[in-house]
């Protein structure tokens, strides 16, 4: 699993969020595969958390891009001193020798201009997110320079937390498959897609499970 966001700045006040689902899909998944089962019990207290706000996790998706948790942290950092409030206005108030400055490349304050003005304009409104299927909200984050299907998907898993998302490129989700379900032997996409379809409804929560089982510590986003 790549790293889209880290929130390690996030105060402990900030508000955390767990799906209501989770429990229900527990049960579910453990009754219908047995390597699931082994799973969320081997990882009882592991579950799926959202927080923060869409317009800082996906500025930090683009910060985050390609360079290490550490390094990314350093830049969010510096930007965070160029601004009073961290808001799309305040981005595009910024100059792009400000954003340099802070250690954002040429490429990524391209990227983080092009999410300020999709919010300013109402182009991307997480208000309306909620009446929207999944498929609905990932094209409209991918009309976002530097914003790709992988990024939305974990978008749609971390912060909007929803259910049955099944990420098919992420290197996670393929190596953690090979290993639980194929004896690490090569898989293609159409054996992953009828491998999850036991999973429906709750393929975001299985993802989770094998994630876990390559890495017990889940990442925070």
């Amino acid at each position: 699993m790549g790293a889209c966001v880290s929130t390690s700045s996030q105060t402990a006040s900030e508000p955390v969020i767990r799906p209501e689902y989770w429990a229900e899909a527990c049960t579910y998944l453990s009754e219908k595969d047995r390597v699931m089962r082994r799973l969320i019990q081997t990882y009882p207290d592991s579950v799926l958390q959202s927080r923060g706000d869409a317009w800082t996790t996906l500025s930090r998706s683009i910060v985050g891009q390609q360079i290490s948790v550490k390094a990314a942290q350093t830049v969010w950092d510096r930007l965070m001193q160029r601004v009073a409030v961290f808001t799309p206005t305040s981005v595009l108030a910024l100059s792009v020798d400000d954003m340099r400055q802070a250690g954002l490349s040429v490429r990524k304050v391209e990227y983080l201009t092009d999410l300020a003005k999709h919010f300013v304009s109402g182009a991307l409104s997480p208000d309306e997110w909620g009446q929207q299927g999944d498929e609905d909200i990932i094209r409209a984050l991918i009309e976002v320079r530097g914003i790709g299907r992988w990024t939305a998907e974990m978008f749609l898993i971390f912060y909007l937390l929803r259910p049955n998302v099944l990420p098919l490129d992420d290197v996670g989700l393929v190596n953690g498959i090979r290993a639980a379900y194929f004896s690490g032997e090569p898989i293609t996409r159409h054996d992953m897609r009828e491998l999850a379809l036991a999973w429906q409804p709750y393929r975001t929560v299985a993802t989770w499970y094998i994630w876990r089982s390559l890495d017990p510590v889940p990442v925070l986003y």
